[in-house]
Formats: C-alpha cells, structure tokens, sequence
C-alpha cells in the first residue's frame, strides 16, 4: 500500500500570526480517517461509520459499489478529497443512493446517507471542501417512525427515580442538552466548563457544536467528577479491560468510559415501572423529550 500524501498549507504573506490550520488531505481515505477520530462515537457506531463513509467512494469516481457480502472486504478506488467539490459529485452520489435503494433496505440507505452527511459537514467546517454534494439527496421513504418523545409528566416520573448520581447526571444532561447520546458519553471531563455550562461535542471546539446544560445539572456534574479533572466523564462500574484505549480510560480510578449499550440497558430497566408496557423507555425518547421542551 503506497502512503498517503497530505497537502501543506502555507501562511499567508501579511496574515496576522495565530494558530496554522490543519493541513487538508489529499484522500477522502484520509479524510474518513480524520473525521472518525474527532467524532464522539462509541466503537461499534464509529465501525458501522467506516463501514458506511467507505462505500461511498465508488460512488465517487463513477463506479459501482461490490454488493453482498463481498462489500466490506473490497479494496475501495483511491478518491482524491477534492472531487466532493466536483460538479459530478452530487450527480455521482444521487445515482448511487437510487442504485443502493433498490438492494438494501431504506433505514440501512438512510443510515448511511446520514453518515455521510455529518461527515461532509466536518470537513467543511474544516475548510477542506466548499460544497456540500449531499444537499440534494433525500432519505428514502419508508425509514422507521419517529421516535416518541416522552411527556413533561414522565420526565417528571423519571427525575424522582431511585438511581446513582452518575445516573441522574447523565439524564438530566442529555435531557437539558438535546445532544446525541454517544456526543454525551464521549465526554471527558477536562473539557467540562461547569462554570459557563458547556463543553465542546467534539475533540476540537466549534461553535456550533456545544453542549449546554442547566445550573442544576452543573452541580450533579460537579459532584459526579468529585475532583477528577482527566478521565472519561461517565465511567463504569468495574476496571477497564487490558485492550481499551487509552482515551477511554480514567487515569485515576482505571475505570472505562460507560458505553451506549450499557447505559441504555439501565436507563430501560430503571424506567421498566413506568411504563405501562412494562418495557422501559429508550435514551432516544429522553433526548427528543428535551429536543421538544427547548423548542416548545
């Protein structure tokens, strides 16, 4: 495999001094690379991420896809970053959503669609692309129904629950936040400003991608870290195993950073009570809850 190459961007003559920006890359491999690694995702959803952004450079260069199971293992085309600034790549990407619609089902489609579209987002606030080649493209009909958010009164119910700090910490910030529950987990807590109630979504800050939360909620924060000022913000119960990542680990206690499945795991065996179903309620309906209340 030959290395892959990166442009240098060089200062302009008379630009006032400050931070240089990132060199962009000359690969849309090496763009996929970059844009995972800031993005607050837990292991499994940055793999289905890969997965997805990878697909998509066949589309690219005017080819088609390999189907089946012989999608994944397939060596994708080399794809310089910048035809996604091409007049063809819209063009490309809309004939490769129909042609991927027609053999695959539409929340797969959509879900990857959607990948792409945050990531193409990324590397714009970058400054590596202009355009945006995905603002054409439509879900596919037929994608699952809205999540149901839950009522003022269940929300109500849920913040009087018996549960640990660590637990209500995390409700009430996903709740206040309306953030994305792996944008939540993948908090670390030297990036808390519990002062001003915000911390950046991802590992570099943009203003557009902020968590904010309520005084209250800062306080429940501020008890939860207890001092800690490294380290994952939500951590789980036991030592984190040999093969976590470093980034994922809290230097003080060991412990790993709590993941989507566990923490929607307790969150649906807390709620179990309140629901007349008796199956629980879902982080996805807590976060459209607060989703609604902001914009109510």
């Amino acid at each position: 495999m030959r290395p892959r190459r990166e442009t240098a961007i060089a200062q302009r003559p008379g630009t006032p001094p400050g931070p240089r920006p990132v060199a962009a890359p000359v690969e849309y491999a090496v763009a996929v690379d970059r844009y995972l690694a800031d993005a607050t995702l837990g292991e499994a959803s940055r793999r289905v991420y890969r997965i997805s952004l990878t697909g998509w450079a066949w589309a690219l260069v005017g080819q088609r896809a390999p189907r089946g199971t012989g999608r994944r293992g397939a060596a994708p085309p080399v794809v310089p970053l910048a035809l996604l600034d091409g007049a063809e790549a819209g063009h490309r990407l809309a004939a490769a959503l129909a042609d991927r619609g027609a053999q695959a089902d539409p929340r797969t489609v959509n879900r990857e669609l959607s990948a792409l579209r945050s990531a193409v987002g990324w590397w714009q606030d970058q400054g590596w692309i202009s355009g945006d080649p995905t603002a054409g493209l439509r879900h596919l009909p037929g994608q699952a129904a809205p999540v149901p958010a839950l009522t003022g009164g269940q929300v109500s119910d849920l913040f009087r629950v018996q549960a640990t700090l660590r637990e209500h910490a995390f409700w009430r910030l996903l709740y206040d936040s309306g953030a994305h529950v792996d944008e939540v987990l993948g908090l670390d807590a030297w990036r808390l400003d519990l002062v001003h109630g915000t911390a950046p979504a991802g590992r570099q800050p943009r203003g557009s991608h902020w968590i904010r939360w309520r005084a209250s909620t800062g306080e429940l924060l501020g008890l939860l870290l207890a001092g800690r000022s490294a380290g994952p913000v939500f951590l789980t119960d036991r030592k984190a195993p040999a093969r976590a990542a470093r980034a994922d680990v809290c230097p003080f206690t060991g412990r790993a950073r709590m993941s989507y499945r566990r923490a929607a795991e307790i969150f649906g065996t807390a709620t179990r009570p309140l629901d007349p179903a008796g199956r629980g309620w879902t982080l996805g309906q807590l976060r459209q809850a607060g989703l609604e209340a902001r914009t109510g």
